[in-house]
């Protein structure tokens, strides 16, 4: 199963531009039903909780650019590193800003999702 980095940064860029154009159904099919996705803010959500405030429309994702991604190929797993650019609306306010992040992937009966996502803001 060596040799996935490449591909899983490829899918988490899908992933973050599905993000930003509300993408629901690939969202569903790359997120994990036990997904722990902790923000820059601190706040967590699970994958119901993350996609249901997108639907909602109380976080908008309107950009997502990562940049500097590492990945670690695990072999059944992959760690991806890296800084990203996020444009939100939250609670009907803007905000934009640099993280630092960390990312798991899991290949899960031949199909890769996200398992975890952790995120630092970084300093502006």
């Amino acid at each position: 199963m060596a040799g996935n980095g490449q591909a899983i940064i490829d899918l988490d860029r899908k992933r973050m531009t599905a993000m930003a154009e509300k993408d629901v159904a690939f969202l569903n099919t790359v997120l994990c039903d036990g997904l722990i996705y902790t923000h820059s803010s601190a706040r967590m959500d699970t994958k119901k909780s993350l996609i249901g405030n997108m639907e909602s429309g109380s976080t908008v994702y309107t950009s997502v650019v990562p940049s500097k991604v590492v990945a670690q190929d695990l072999g059944n797993a992959v760690v991806l590193t890296g800084e990203a650019r996020i444009s939100v609306m939250a609670g009907g306010k803007p905000n934009s800003f640099g993280v630092r992040f960390t990312d798991v992937y899991e290949n899960q009966n031949g199909t890769w999702r996200m398992v975890t996502w952790q995120s630092t803001k970084l300093p502006e």
